[in-house]
C-alpha cells in the first residue's frame, strides 16, 4: 500500500513540474478544439440516428463508448456535443467580455452620474447568485440553448465591467495619461492606446478561468432541461438523459461527465499559467 502511495506521489510531483502541467493542459485544450471543429470527420455514426434495437449497449468495436437509451452512438454525440457546448460558452464569453469591457471603460473614465448608475446596477445583479439569476431568466424566456446563452451573457458581463471600471478609474490618474492629454490626445485615443492595452492581460486571465465556469453553467442549465433541447447533442443534456439509467448503464453519464471535467480542469491550469506569466511580465 505504501509503495502504491509513493508511486502516486512521485507521478504527481512529475506532473506538477513547471513546464509539464501547462504542456498537458495546452495539449488537452488543443484536442478539445480539434474535436469540436472536426466532429463530423471523427464521429463514426450520425449523432441523431435512432436505433432502438441497439439501445443501452456497452462499449464495443461498433460503438466505442456504447449507445444511449435510444440506441444513438455516444461517441458521436459526445464529439458533436463538444462543438455545441464549447461554441455556446464561447459566445457567452465573447459577449460578456465585449459588453463588460466597453461599459467599464466608459464608467471608469467618465465617472459622474453614469458611473453611479452603473455601480448601483452592478450591485443589484451581484446581489444574486449568478447561476440562480440565469436560471430565472431562462425560465422566463423558455428552454433552449439560445436563451441560455442570452441569460448567461446578461449575468456574466457585470464582473468584467466592475474589474474594467476599477482598473480604468485607477489608470486615468497616472502621469502618462495627463501627458497624453497635454499632447492633444482625445478620450477615445487615450482609451484605445493607453488604458485598454494595460487592462487586456488581466481580462485575458479572467476570461481563461471564466470559460470553464461558463461551460459548467451551460451544462448545468441543460441538465435541468433549460438548455439544449432534444435531440441536440450537448454534454449537460447527455448527463440529464443518462441519470435515469445510472444503475443499469452508468456509461451514459460517465463520458459526458469526464468530458466536462477534462475541459474545465485544463482551462483552470491554463488560466493559472497565464496569470503567472502576466505577473512575471509586470
Amino acid at each position: 500500500m505504501s509503495s502504491l502511495t509513493n508511486g502516486i506521489l512521485t507521478a504527481w510531483k512529475k506532473v506538477r513540474r513547471p513546464k509539464l502541467l501547462p504542456a498537458i493542459s495546452l495539449s488537452v485544450l488543443a484536442m478539445y478544439l480539434t474535436v469540436a471543429l472536426f466532429a463530423a470527420f471523427f464521429a463514426p455514426h450520425d449523432p441523431l440516428y435512432v436505433d432502438i434495437a441497439q439501445r443501452l449497449q456497452p462499449p464495443s468495436p461498433s460503438y466505442p463508448l456504447g449507445t444511449d437509451q435510444l440506441g444513438r452512438c455516444l461517441l458521436s454525440r459526445l464529439l458533436f456535443g463538444a462543438g455545441n457546448t464549447l461554441a455556446a460558452a464561447g459566445v457567452v464569453l465573447a459577449g460578456t467580455v465585449a459588453a463588460g469591457t466597453f461599459v467599464g471603460l466608459l464608467a471608469g473614465f467618465s465617472g459622474g452620474w453614469y458611473d453611479s448608475i452603473l455601480q448601483r446596477l452592478m450591485d443589484g445583479v451581484l446581489a444574486f447568485p449568478g447561476l440562480i439569476l440565469a436560471l430565472a431568466i431562462t425560465g422566463l424566456l423558455g428552454p433552449g440553448l439560445g436563451n441560455t446563452v442570452f441569460a448567461l451573457t446578461l449575468v456574466h458581463w457585470v464582473g468584467y465591467a466592475r474589474i474594467t471600471r476599477n482598473m480604468t478609474f485607477s489608470l486615468r490618474e497616472r502621469t502618462y495619461i495627463a501627458a497624453a492629454y497635454t499632447a492633444g490626445a482625445g478620450p477615445a485615443a487615450i482609451l484605445r492606446r493607453h488604458i485598454l492595452p494595460a487592462i487586456v492581460p488581466t481580462l485575458a486571465v479572467l476570461a481563461a478561468l471564466d470559460y470553464g465556469r461558463i461551460i459548467l453553467s451551460i451544462a448545468g442549465l441543460s441538465f435541468l432541461g433549460l438548455g439544449a433541447q432534444p435531440p441536440v447533442p450537448e454534454w449537460g443534456a447527455m448527463l440529464s438523459d443518462g441519470k435515469a439509467y445510472m444503475q443499469t448503464a452508468p456509461h451514459l453519464m460517465l463520458w459526458p461527465g469526464l468530458a466536462i471535467m477534462g475541459i474545465v480542469l485544463s482551462l483552470q491550469v491554463f488560466g493559472e499559467m497565464l496569470g503567472q506569466q502576466t505577473e512575471k511580465n509586470g
